[in-house]
């Protein structure tokens, strides 16, 4: 059951980021960084908040636990949550440069890319291993990716650029074990506001007065930051990066099926089948999960009084 405790929380995570555009695209005529400033500055106060007023003990807890450890941990607790908040925040301005300036399909493209990236990340830099299945799965992924990049080589940069933020993310995040995982997405943000504050006054425009910003900007800070993002940090808690990676496919094929029924936007039969075939990969690389049968449980004498 824990197993499927932290697929279901990976699952959930890219399930909701699937549905971004609903809030972005309305935002489409303000300048990504505005988008990236709003979304940072409100996710780390309400964040603080949360953790303020209904987490103060864990944060107690957390502190005590941070002083026991060596220095060595220490440092490096504050290299991967700081270095995480780096990777995070350098992934948000892309995507949003990419989905608001590029097109749609361009950022599905980046999260197709992602969980390869990610697998090798975390086979070099974790040393974690894959079964036969599941390099098939990847092998036939990477195929998907090919195609896709056909007549569609312009997005490739941005593509390249937003996996990889996202997948050194995923990668140091697994590493980060010492913090509760709110916590340290708080510290994150906290640290990525910093480093943003001193951009703003030169390089935010005007501040918004419209309704429509500040409802979109709650949908994005609640729906599409501070909740995927804790269930993602939560699954790897229990599940290594690559299996976390792959279920990154959720999202562009949610933003494809959006890009063509609700967008409008106009897709190929090439795209077509390399969604299939990304479908059909996701399926064989968890096909351990999906389809093992659960032993039965053998009934004990106290059952059956």
């Amino acid at each position: 059951m824990r197993l499927n405790k932290y697929y279901s929380a990976a699952f959930l995570a890219f399930f909701v980021w699937g549905f971004f555009s609903f809030a972005l695209k309305p935002l489409h005529n303000y300048p990504s960084l505005d988008i990236l400033f709003y979304r940072v500055f409100f996710s780390v106060i309400t964040m603080v908040l949360i953790n303020v007023v209904f987490r103060r003990k864990v944060m107690r807890q957390n502190w005590n636990h941070f002083k026991n450890i060596s220095s060595k941990q220490q440092k490096n607790v504050v290299l991967l949550t700081l270095g995480g908040g780096v990777f995070l925040s350098s992934n948000w301005f892309v995507y949003i440069y990419v989905m608001n300036h590029v097109s749609v399909n361009a950022a599905s493209l980046a999260y197709l890319i992602c969980p390869i990236v990610t697998t090798v990340f975390a086979f070099f830099m974790l040393k974690e291993t894959l079964s036969k299945w599941q390099w098939v799965a990847v092998s036939i992924s990477f195929f998907s990716c090919i195609l896709l990049s056909f007549n569609h080589f312009q997005d490739i940069f941005y593509s390249l650029i937003t996996a990889a933020t996202y997948a050194l993310y995923l990668v140091s995040q697994r590493k980060n074990n010492d913090l509760d995982k709110f916590l340290g997405l708080t510290i994150q943000l906290i640290f990525t506001a910093l480093v943003l504050l001193p951009f703003y006054p030169k390089y935010s425009g005007a501040i918004p007065t419209e309704p429509l910003f500040y409802t979109c900007m709650f949908m994005i800070v609640v729906f599409f930051t501070i909740i995927p993002l804790f269930l993602n940090l939560y699954a790897l808690k229990g599940i290594n990066s690559s299996a976390v990676g792959i279920m990154i496919y959720i999202n562009p094929i949610i933003n494809f099926l959006l890009a063509i029924f609700y967008y409008n936007e106009q897709v190929s039969f090439l795209q077509l089948f390399s969604y299939f075939l990304i479908l059909v990969s996701i399926v064989v690389f968890n096909e351990r999960i999906l389809f093992t049968k659960k032993p039965k449980a053998m009934p004990t004498e106290i059952e059956g009084l």
